[in-house]
């Protein structure tokens, strides 16, 4: 079996370091496994075993393939014995220190044609290289946990890279089964930077009072269909790994207001509730089950009142259609009547604002989100007001749960919980496309690899127009005065000639 690489040598054996000697010897090269802890070397190679086993008894594996893997996985006492490797690739603890004195220690072992690679995920590649005789040998090799399954990995060229070399680990990545995506070396190359947008924003929301954990996964699931609600997702990735990457992000990029954490997961974090490891996170969890409150049933009402919509209201033809389809009573004047239940559906501005530049009684006001057209949703969003009197809210409820879709109520945000998600996370990425840290394919590629979004980012911003994002951010940034929220100029400028966020210039 022909690699690009015939020997490879990967130092530490701990979870990161096991799955990329797993598919690395999977794709028919030798690999010297080396760690300061020997035992931890024959652990991890008696879990590889065992796990080839596995696969031969489901049939995934011949039993040739699988002694070949085996004979492949070679055990290394010493750092010496990485000598003929033609790769290394490092993956031992996030310290720049440490790093550094690894590969200084390298360049004396193996050969002066030999790559060597870091797995880091949230150092720069550059730094770590600084004190190497030949930093255009070193690249970053970023693969993600578990490594055999997600099958992506980020190759970074520091300033000093040589070109050939991420091309040779694009090629290498490619017999490995894995997805290569080209990185230049900021901080959080590309998953981890896009990744900002989605569970930053979340807990602004919540740290504002709109909604609760439970209800914000709700949304963030059912109207644009991720898999996992960003508070699950911190679950599961634990805090104490998730929410230092923040820190690092937010202070990497000297405290850019697009990347600020919440006081919400340093407090979790400081008292040990970490997500499912520790049992108890954002939710508790019984035999690894997360215990979450069933939502309470929709306002069982025997009579509603007419409905008027807003004459500036997002989707208000759509709005029109589906209000008729439940049943309602619908006005069509210019200003509701004094019994009128007043529906607004605004994009970045919040209920409370829209009621008072239209001079609507915010006692009959209520919001809905219209940022995602109403079929491709399963759940409608509704917010109040602080004026917004509770049969009106009920009323909202009852009407817009009539066809069985469920609703979930929220406190008064600008741009609810989704509208302001998905514009964060859109205009972070198309920021990385303006940086030119990456190209828009190798972003989209890795955010729905490496994060499992339901659609890339610049995709996700086309899917439901640059415009309505640009406008959702213009008022958001209106609304609360916070430069978190300033458009890209690569969202800006496409969506002003519109033009696909996927465009790249020649």
């Amino acid at each position: 079996m022909q690699t690009t690489y015939r020997c490879v040598g990967v130092t530490g054996a701990g979870a990161m370091g096991r799955g990329i000697a797993q598919i690395a010897a999977q794709a028919g090269s030798i690999v010297r496994l080396y760690d300061t802890q020997p035992e931890a070397v024959a652990r991890a190679r008696d879990e590889l075993f065992a796990q080839w086993d596995r696969q031969l008894e489901k049939g995934r594996l011949d039993a040739a393939a699988v002694a070949g893997c085996k004979a492949r996985l070679l055990p290394a006492q010493r750092l010496q014995e990485l000598a003929d490797c033609d790769l290394v690739v490092e993956a031992i603890v996030e310290r720049l220190d440490v790093k550094r004195a690894l590969f200084a220690e390298l360049e004396q072992i193996v050969r002066p044609q030999a790559v060597l690679a870091t797995n880091t995920s949230s150092l720069s590649v550059t730094a770590i290289a600084a004190g190497m005789q030949q930093p255009q040998r070193f690249a970053g090799y970023h693969f993600f946990n578990p490594v055999p399954l997600m099958k992506v990995v980020e190759v970074i060229a520091g300033l000093r890279t040589d070109p050939a070399v991420c091309q040779a680990l694009s090629a290498f990545a490619r017999e490995m089964g894995h997805t290569p995506v080209l990185a230049q070396d900021t901080p959080g190359f590309i998953v981890n930077h896009a990744g900002r947008g989605y569970g930053t924003e979340a807990l602004r929301v919540v740290g504002e009072g709109v909604a609760d954990f439970a209800t914000v996964d709700r949304i963030l699931r059912d109207q644009v269909g991720f898999r996992l609600g960003p508070f699950e997702l911190m679950d599961l990735t634990a805090l104490d790994v998730s929410h230092p990457v923040m820190e690092s992000i937010y202070h990497q990029y000297y405290e850019e207001p697009r990347y600020r954490p919440s006081v919400i997961t340093a407090q979790r974090l400081a008292g040990g509730m970490l997500g499912r490891k520790t049992g108890e996170g954002f939710y508790r969890y019984l035999d690894g089950k997360a215990q979450v409150s069933a939502e309470a049933p929709a306002p069982q009402l025997a009579e509603l009142p007419p409905v008027w919509v807003s004459t500036r209201a997002a989707r208000r033809s759509e709005l029109y259609q589906l209000l008729k389809e439940l049943g309602a009573t619908i006005e069509t004047g210019q200003s509701p009547s004094l019994h009128a239940l007043t529906l607004v559906a605004p994009l970045g501005f919040d209920v409370t604002t829209v009621a008072v530049v239209e001079r609507l009684d915010p006692a009959r006001t209520v919001g809905i989100d219209m940022l995602i057209d109403d079929a491709a949703t399963r759940r409608r969003v509704i917010a109040t007001n602080p004026a917004t009197r509770a049969d009106m809210r009920d009323a909202a409820h009852a009407l817009l749960a009539r066809d069985g879709k469920p609703v979930s109520v929220i406190r008064d945000s600008a741009g609810f919980v989704t509208q302001r998600v998905v514009a964060g996370i859109v205009n972070i990425a198309a920021d990385i496309c303006q940086q030119r840290i990456c190209s828009p394919k190798d972003l989209e590629t890795a955010v729905t690899l490496g994060l499992g979004y339901p659609l890339g980012p610049l995709a996700m911003g086309d899917r439901w127009g640059p415009t309505n994002i640009l406008e959702v951010l213009f008022n958001m940034q209106t609304v609360y005065g916070d430069p978190r929220y300033r458009p890209s100029p690569w969202l800006r400028r496409r969506g002003a000639i519109g033009l696909s966020l996927l465009h790249e210039e020649d």
